[in-house]
């Protein structure tokens, strides 16, 4: 059953038909899953301020209702090191098209992977998991199942990806918590059975994973249409 606070937000954001990253985040962090910590920030203090309190160095993000493809317009600043990265950060991105505020968050290190979702007319909700970041277009490794997901679903896509051995540790690199990201997509899939009604898709790209723990360090849901 949906939370109050998740319900809540998609009904805010239906007339815009997709949600915000801020929020998005809101509504994966309500459903057990881990985000960087982050603000959504007003103006240069308050960014340089929550930077400060966090630790650098931080990643900067615009947010903005008329921007779904935030890298395709210089809407991402990563590895700001500095109260002078934060104010030239804010500076770039508050040119931007509707821009509501910068988005400050911590950076998260980790091997990048995709988990997503969509809406099949005849199947229902299914779930994809794959090597992630830009390599996801060119490597197209990816596993499909159909929602929900059980332990033993989740542990066999991971394990069909050609890119398994690096997630293994390959050549004596810190293997990834498969325990944290078996957790993820189970959560993930309960979400999407909850949303399947409400949503057209969702992107988490990039999942970061380490050996301790998997994030989920930038994502996006588009919201069924009418």
């Amino acid at each position: 059953m949906m939370k109050e606070g998740i319900s809540q937000i998609l009904e805010n954001s239906k007339a815009r038909g997709w949600v915000l990253e801020p929020d998005a985040k809101k509504i994966f962090a309500e459903s057990g899953m881990v985000v960087p910590k982050f603000v959504c920030a007003k103006n240069s203090e308050e960014a340089r301020d929550f930077a400060s309190r966090l630790g650098y160095p931080v990643v900067a993000k615009v947010v903005s209702p008329r921007i779904v493809h935030k890298s395709d317009v210089g809407g991402v600043v990563i590895n700001i090191k500095d109260k002078e990265g934060i104010d030239a950060a804010f500076t770039r991105l508050s040119v931007l098209d509707g821009f509501e505020g910068m988005l400050v968050e911590e950076s998260v290190p980790g091997t990048e992977l995709i988990v997503g979702a969509s809406i099949d007319y005849q199947f229902g909700p299914v779930i994809l998991v794959g090597l992630g970041g830009t390599a996801v277009e060119i490597y197209k490794d990816t596993a499909l199942r159909l929602a929900p997901l059980k332990e033993k679903d989740a542990i066999s896509m991971v394990k069909q990806l050609k890119a398994y051995p690096l997630l293994e540790g390959y050549r004596g690199a810190q293997p990834i918590n498969m325990k944290k990201l078996t957790k993820l997509l189970i959560h993930f899939s309960e979400l999407v059975m909850d949303m399947e009604e409400l949503i057209e898709s969702i992107d988490l790209n990039p999942v970061m994973c380490t050996g301790k723990r998997c994030v989920v360090a930038d994502a996006r849901i588009m919201l069924a249409k009418n």
